[in-house]
């Protein structure tokens, strides 16, 4: 699903759930009700903002912390575990006007990780802060915490155990071949879920945030694309904004959020031009699963991803709300 019109739209705005095998035999009807009522309530609720004259950066962080606030989604409430059984939550946010930027990683307990993304990058001199350190600011700056009980969910939980179990010895992957290693158990679909949002409002301004759990079962100090500018989150004014999801490792060797922008200011392409070329070719050559959201300095919005399926949708003033959760 692409979009570009001759018309630039007054404002924009596009979001992810998530990129991985998703078919419509793993999803109830029920189930994927629920989760396109979201991603519409995500998409309304930045629109509404944006409608107004908001800013992008309210619009998106505002977007984000209803895909957070569900059990749907690997960040906020239904993050992952980790192989310690905690919830370990990355997040970041950028600005495109100014390049300004804040980023957590490895956080527990914080409700609303993006809200604590976006205080870095106004209220610290840091781009990033982690761990323990991030929340310490995090009650500093009056962000709202939640206990365990918050994030737990039986799914998440029960995906744990499953990753663990298959730890212990080889298991046929759907691809008929034997894997035995934690790395190749990590490679699953264990690690998709984060969300994203992007977003350009009516004075041309671009932002660009994503919220993740990271990787069912990963190792204590795991980081991965979500929370790194340049390579999960990326926006410029001058060209476009970004949020990505996928196999964190490959994205970060591939700094796919800079480059996509990259390609358009110094090589001219346009945003299909740009981000098909690294999603659906450099991130495929290298191995990388995974998806896409973006809009450009004019308005103009794409999607592209290389799995079965991406949560995903978007909403412009010239176009209507629209969600899609598979390739077709």
């Amino acid at each position: 699903m692409t979009q570009a019109d001759d018309a630039k739209p007054e404002y924009a705005l596009v979001i992810h759930g998530g990129a991985g095998t998703i078919t419509r035999d793993k999803l109830t009807p029920e189930l994927e009700s629920e989760i396109r009522g979201t991603l519409g309530e995500a998409l309304a609720t930045g629109k509404a903002i944006l409608a107004d004259g908001g800013s992008a950066l309210d619009a998106i962080t505002a977007t984000i912390q209803v895909l957070e606030n569900s059990p749907h989604f690997n960040a906020g409430k239904g993050a992952v575990f980790t192989a310690e059984g905690k919830n370990e939550m990355d997040s970041s946010i950028m600005n495109g006007s100014d390049l300004n930027a804040g980023a957590v990683s490895g956080v527990s307990n914080v409700k609303n990780p993006i809200t604590l993304a976006r205080a870095v990058m106004e209220k610290s001199v840091h781009v990033m802060l982690q761990g323990s350190g991030a929340e310490q600011f995090a009650d500093e700056q009056g962000i709202e915490r939640a206990d365990d009980a918050y994030f737990f969910t039986d799914y998440r939980w029960g995906q744990l155990q499953d990753a663990k179990v298959k730890q212990k010895g080889p298991l046929l992957d759907h691809d008929g071949k034997t894997h035995s290693s934690v790395e190749d158990i990590t490679n699953g679909d264990y690690k998709f879920g984060t969300v994203g949002a992007v977003a350009r409002d009516k004075n041309g301004n671009l932002a660009a945030g994503t919220s993740t759990g990271g990787m069912t079962n990963k190792s204590h100090g795991r980081v991965g694309d979500a929370p790194i500018i340049g390579a999960g989150t990326y926006a410029n004014n001058a060209s476009c904004a970004v949020s990505a999801t996928g196999h964190g490792e490959y994205f970060i060797r591939a700094t796919v959020a800079r480059n996509i922008c990259a390609l358009m200011e110094y090589a001219g392409l346009s945003l299909e031009e740009a981000s098909y070329r690294i999603v659906k070719n450099e991130l495929v050559k290298m191995g990388g699963d995974g998806g896409i959201i973006a809009v450009d300095k004019d308005g103009n919005t794409v999607m592209p991803f290389n799995t079965p399926g991406m949560f995903r949708g978007r909403v412009t003033s010239e176009l209507k709300a629209e969600v899609a959760i598979y390739e077709d």
